[in-house]
């Protein structure tokens, strides 16, 4: 029996002190998650705290089968989307958040280059981009994933393979053949 199944042994029992453990395990993970999918890092928190209190709130209503992470990614999905109906904000281009070069640090770069992995992100469809952050910004098995977004495992694996692609064409460009290649060659071996 794992720790989680241990704890929502616990929680269906009465004992809620075993929710704020879960609370715990579970709450950088669905944070980072949220940070994706709403405008700003307070929303974001927002977010998580809502999420976790859906989750209480309606736990009489799960059954657990060893299912309870992709459960509560569904609430935090369905809590994003929400929220950003809330608050509609415009994105910020990078060309709008340039900042004089002397003031670069390391920190910095790092969140320049998630805002340019998110643009990347942000460019593919929507079915491909949930799977992509889920699989790469969550970690979560293609398994969970398909229970997450109640799609079968086959249609996960595709759209992530067609994801990878866009993004590969999009950060490594196309090279050109190079000249005579995929011409025949009717000089050599003789005629028609």
């Amino acid at each position: 029996m794992t720790r989680e199944d241990k704890l929502i042994q616990r929680i269906e029992q009465g004992d809620f002190s075993a929710a704020d453990e879960l609370i715990t395990i579970y709450y950088p993970e669905i944070l980072r998650y949220c940070i994706w999918h709403v405008p700003d890092r307070s929303l974001a928190e927002d977010a998580v705290q809502e999420t976790f209190l859906k989750a209480i709130r309606y736990f009489d209503r799960y059954t657990h089968r060893g299912k309870f992470k992709p459960f509560l990614y569904r609430i935090a999905a369905n809590t994003c989307i929400d929220i950003c109906r809330k608050n509609r904000h415009p994105d910020i281009s990078l060309e709008e958040s340039a900042v004089d070069p002397c003031y670069c640090e390391p920190a910095f770069e790092a969140v320049r280059s998630d805002m340019v992995l998110r643009q990347l992100v942000d460019s593919l469809p929507k079915n491909q981009r949930e799977i992509v952050l889920l699989r790469f910004g969550q970690d979560l098995t293609l398994r969970e994933i398909a229970g997450v977004l109640n799609l079968p495992l086959r249609t996960v694996q595709s759209r992530l393979r067609s994801a990878l692609k866009r993004l590969k064409a999009e950060i490594v460009p196309p090279e050109k053949e190079p000249a005579g290649k995929g011409k025949k060659n009717c000089e050599k071996g003789g005629s028609l």
